[in-house]
């Protein structure tokens, strides 16, 4: 619920007032995130079969990933 939670001001900030290129790449990656959250929490975790290790990383990964644009778009911002 958290994360979902968290995606949502990204995307109200890309619908009303604009994202920077990093920022609405870091949205993008979030979304797909949430979205590996979600198969893997409905399609493995409530049905009790073992998470797929490759699956798990790659969640992880794009997470990062989207963490470190949205990092790398904050401190670009000029103020």
């Amino acid at each position: 619920m958290l994360a979902a939670t968290a995606v949502t001001l990204p995307i109200y900030a890309a619908l009303t007032v604009g994202l920077p290129g990093f920022a609405l790449g870091a949205t993008v990656l979030f979304v797909l995130a949430a979205a590996g959250g979600v198969v893997m929490n409905l399609g493995y975790h409530w049905n009790r079969r073992a998470l797929p290790k490759p699956l798990v990383v790659i969640h992880a990964l794009v997470a990062v990933v989207g963490f470190v644009l949205l990092v790398t778009a904050t401190w670009s911002v000029r103020g």
